[in-house]
């Protein structure tokens, strides 16, 4: 089997963000440079730091493994400066292997973890609007990404656990090794939560999705992307901003907005050369429902489309505490539904100001009212194991389309077995099962009970 039909069997996709089919985005002979986003974007998150310390020998035989397939010369781990304990630990992983890796040590700030803003930072070329890092000569992957590459091709290890950090109102932040499709709420219990009735963050603060309502809660599962889970009580001030509604949004913006232009002086899209501007499409957000012409509403919202939602312009920027990124998703919609194309600009130039534009992240913590856990880090680097009764697998924990179950009711099936594979043709990835036991129900999700 070739390298990248072993890496598809396996079923691995992006585990830092949408979970992009990594099959897919390693098939490219156009890359000079091989990066891993070690860097940890958001607050909070302790996932990828625990992996470079208690692998980092697997780590550095990944990206070498990686980069040969490729044909990358140029191998680059990011990670921030102040990791001094990783930093030590992938130096010393790199001299026992003899590796030409470099380690570039990004200063602590958000969004440090943003793929663009590192490409932009190690090869001095902006990705164009909408692309993807290959247009620089590019591959960037996560570490947990990089480490389901390596056992896969030396174990023949299918994707099928999890590590993810609990952070936030528990005891004490703790790492736990899981079964994909584990129950959030036995996730959360296990680290002992300090409140009840709490809410919680799939994620990082800044782009993580929130849960309040307890029946969702109950219903959410530990996915191929999920690396971190902060608990916190429902009215904490993250909630109460992530459930404000478009009219009211609209209405604040008429009354409130000042053109400050701090939403996009502050934008890491802007910074890198795309046409952002998010202060124009908050100046005529109060005219959206009127009879604009598509010529019209293009040049008062197209902007919007390059919105990296990564929230710099509504939690931190704005003076007025206003939604730049909310307006931004909202006016997306609009665009797509207008059929509305807006020009992609190829060649985006960084601009001067961009690393004086930087968010400092203890700053940004203090001001998402997350101080009292900020910088509580895991006070062990061993892993916390659970091995629930039941399991249940969404058949669709990529971009792409569902994966098409190839299980039945009552069937047997063993850990890491295959139960969903990707349509042929189709973007995608391989689902498998995470315990060995017995196939439950079939639906859009596969629910397994493990054998006694």
């Amino acid at each position: 089997m070739s390298f990248l039909d072993t890496v598809k069997a396996a079923g691995i996709v992006g585990q830092g963000g949408a979970g992009f089919p990594t099959h897919v985005k390693l098939n490219t002979n156009k890359a000079e440079y091989y990066i891993v986003n070690a860097a940890e974007c958001e607050p909070l998150i302790e996932t990828d730091k625990f992996l470079m310390r208690t692998r980092a020998d697997d780590l550095v035989r990944g990206v070498d493994l990686i980069a040969k397939e490729l044909g990358a010369t140029k191998k680059y781990i990011a990670l921030k400066a102040a990791y001094k304990r990783e930093i030590a630990v992938l130096e010393d992983a790199i001299a026992r292997a003899g590796s030409d890796i470099r380690l570039h040590k990004m200063d602590y700030f958000y969004p440090a973890g943003d793929e663009q803003v590192i490409v932009c930072q190690i090869t001095g070329k902006s990705v164009p609007e909408r692309g993807i890092p290959i247009a620089c000569g590019a591959v960037v992957d996560n570490v947990g990404t990089i480490l389901s590459v390596l056992d896969a091709v030396e174990q023949g290890k299918t994707v099928s656990d999890k590590y993810l950090s609990v952070v936030g109102e528990v005891e004490k932040p703790v790492m736990l090794h899981v079964p994909i499709g584990i129950s959030v709420r036995e996730c959360v219990e296990a680290a002992h939560p300090t409140i009840k009735g709490y809410g919680v963050i799939m994620g990082g603060p800044m782009m993580g999705k929130t849960y309040t309502n307890d029946a969702d809660i109950d219903k959410l599962v530990i996915t191929k992307t999920d690396g971190n889970i902060i608990v916190l009580p429902k009215d904490h001030y993250l909630f109460r901003r992530a459930a404000l509604q478009p009219l009211s949004m609209k209405n604040q913006t008429r009354s409130t907005c000042i053109q400050c232009k701090m939403c996009t002086d502050m934008c890491p899209r802007y910074q890198t050369g795309h046409n952002m501007r998010p202060n124009l499409v908050m100046r005529n957000l109060w005219r959206i429902d009127s009879n604009m012409s598509d010529d019209e509403f293009l040049r008062a919202f197209g902007d919007a489309v390059n919105c990296s939602e990564c929230g710099i312009c509504e939690m931190f920027a704005c003076p007025m505490l206003l939604s730049p990124r909310k307006a931004n998703i909202y006016v997306k919609t609009l665009l797509r539904e207008r059929g509305i194309d807006v020009p992609k600009l190829q060649d985006p130039i960084p601009r001067e100001t961009m690393a004086l534009r930087e968010v400092p992240t203890d700053r940004l913590a203090a001001r998402l009212v997350l101080g009292k856990y900020y910088g509580h880090h895991l006070a062990s680097d061993e892993a916390m194991e659970l091995n629930p009764d039941v399991v249940t697998i969404p058949l669709r924990m990529h971009i792409g389309a569902p994966a098409t179950a190839c299980v039945a009711v009552g069937d047997k099936v063993e850990a890491g077995a295959l139960i969903a594979q990707i349509d042929e043709g189709k973007l995608g990835a391989n689902i498998h099962a995470s315990v060995g036991g017995t196939v439950e129900s079939v639906s859009d999700k596969i629910v397994i009970r493990r054998d006694q």
